[in-house]
């Protein structure tokens, strides 16, 4: 008999399977727990600026699609409030970026979240935080 999946790879499951977006951006997810998400994403040619680096919202798009599927793993629709990145090093083509959720603060109502991003090296490129409000709505899996 097949184990049952936990809460946070099948609230992840779901919401990645309808996250045109993420698949986009050739999210692969490597850990989901609860508060928790590890995922990595290879930077695309058609991912670079003018400048022939990763544009910025590559890194905080990887950012957000771990602070999503972190803030929702117990179950609860969660939405961000307040966003924001530090860039700490160039990305170019070719690089394996690891973002890696760890819940920080857990209310009734708001989450707070922090995400280092990381290349194949295991350079930190880039720090995000974010902060979620928790709905009242529950996730249906």
């Amino acid at each position: 008999m097949p184990e049952e999946k936990s809460l946070p790879t099948r609230v992840v499951d779901r919401m990645y399977n309808n996250d045109p977006f993420s698949q986009w951006l050739g999210i692969e997810r490597v850990e989901d727990g609860a508060g928790s998400s590890i995922i990595r994403m290879a930077v695309r040619k058609e991912m670079l600026n003018g400048f022939d680096i990763a544009h910025g919202g590559i890194t905080y798009s990887l950012a957000d699609s771990a602070l999503a599927f972190a803030s929702n793993s117990h179950g609860i629709q969660s939405v961000s409030i307040e966003t924001s990145i530090s860039h700490t090093k160039t990305v170019n083509e070719g690089d394996v970026l690891t973002a890696k959720a760890i819940e920080k603060n857990l209310t009734s109502k708001i989450g707070i979240y922090e995400i280092e991003i990381r290349n194949q090296n295991n350079e930190i490129v880039a720090l995000f935080k974010g902060t979620v409000y928790r709905t009242s709505k529950h996730w249906d899996v």
